[in-house]
């Protein structure tokens, strides 16, 4: 609560329930400071992820961040000790934007206190195309720690529900439910799913595409 009311003081987050971030402005600025090291060291590249007519292949970018976070989460979690709720959303962030920067933009929409971020990714369907074309992508990102009495499953189910709403709010034709599973002996559990990434794959029939990290 006293961290609340420190941000609300400095206007970071606005005086409203649930908080927010204050202004559009804020919402860029702090998670690209927050995951700029990141993001600057990160050798991938837009033209990786873009097929031949010029689309933004999420799937294959998504496929790519699993692979990363399996492999390198826990040393990028410990940079971002200092924020370990928000750890796991720095680092699908940073590698987002690292790529989505080199045509297209990402918008942001925090739930607080709720444990779930969406993204909007937004992508060129063609050089010089207006924004309001472009292609429309929703990411949802939820993070499942030891503190938490939700299932798997019901995170899913609940997240795929979440995902569905948000594009229909901002017309997206495709989203993607991420699911980081924090929890001790989360991967045993799943039993080894996805393969070497560590990345499951569903598609629930709805136009949403549920991963688990």
């Amino acid at each position: 609560m006293r961290d609340l009311e420190y941000v609300r003081d400095l206007g970071l987050i606005d005086a409203g329930e649930p908080p927010r971030i204050a202004n559009p402005i804020y919402a860029e600025v702090v998670p690209r400071e927050l995951g700029y090291i990141l993001q600057s060291s990160l050798d991938v590249q837009a033209a990786w992820y873009v097929d031949g007519d010029g689309r933004l292949d999420m799937t294959k970018l998504l496929t790519a961040f699993g692979t990363f976070f399996g492999e390198h989460s826990e040393h990028w979690l410990g940079r971002f000790s200092e924020y370990p709720e928000a750890g796991p959303q720095l680092i699908l962030q940073a590698y987002l934007h690292r790529v989505v920067n080199g045509g297209g933009r990402i918008e942001r929409e925090y739930g607080l206190g709720r444990g779930r971020m969406d993204l909007l990714v937004l992508w060129p369907r063609e050089p010089g195309q207006p924004s309001d074309l472009w292609e429309r992508f929703v990411v949802e990102c939820k993070v499942l720690r030891d503190s938490d009495r939700k299932s798997l499953a019901g995170t899913v189910e609940r997240g795929v529900e979440q995902t569905l709403g948000y594009m229909a709010k901002c017309g997206a034709e495709e989203g993607h439910l991420v699911v980081i599973d924090r929890r001790a002996g989360a991967k045993d559990r799943r039993g080894g799913e996805g393969g070497a990434d560590g990345c499951g794959r569903r598609q629930d029939g709805r136009g949403v595409i549920v991963w688990t990290l």
